[in-house]
């Protein structure tokens, strides 16, 4: 599968919804969580996969390498929110953490 690393820039909301289904969240969750329809959550991961250039076919989950593509090209905050540390994280010039694998 090739995809290419966002063709177009996310709405907020496109985020908000990337952002929870990296955290494993289904779209009936999403909904809850966002106050919007299935359907709108559904359309939103449409919308967004194709951000990515990502094409549904039978053998391929959207949702997985949505995930993985909004990971690669924003980073991984689903493990910020689960206390995991990052194995890319050196220490910067100021005594900061920094992923040297997800600079924004």
């Amino acid at each position: 599968m090739e995809f290419n690393i966002l063709v177009r820039e996310l709405t907020p909301f496109e985020h908000l919804v990337c952002e929870h289904l990296c955290e494993g969240m289904t779209n009936s969750a999403i909904a809850k969580a966002t106050a919007h329809t299935e359907k709108v959550v559904e359309n939103t991961v449409s919308r967004s996969a194709h951000a990515f250039s990502i094409k549904s076919t039978g053998d391929i989950n959207v949702r997985v390498l949505l995930a993985l593509a909004y990971r690669s090209h924003f980073g991984d905050k689903a493990f910020d929110k689960l206390g995991i540390a990052c194995k890319h994280l050196t220490v910067g010039p100021n005594g900061e953490q920094i992923c040297s694998q997800h600079i924004e």
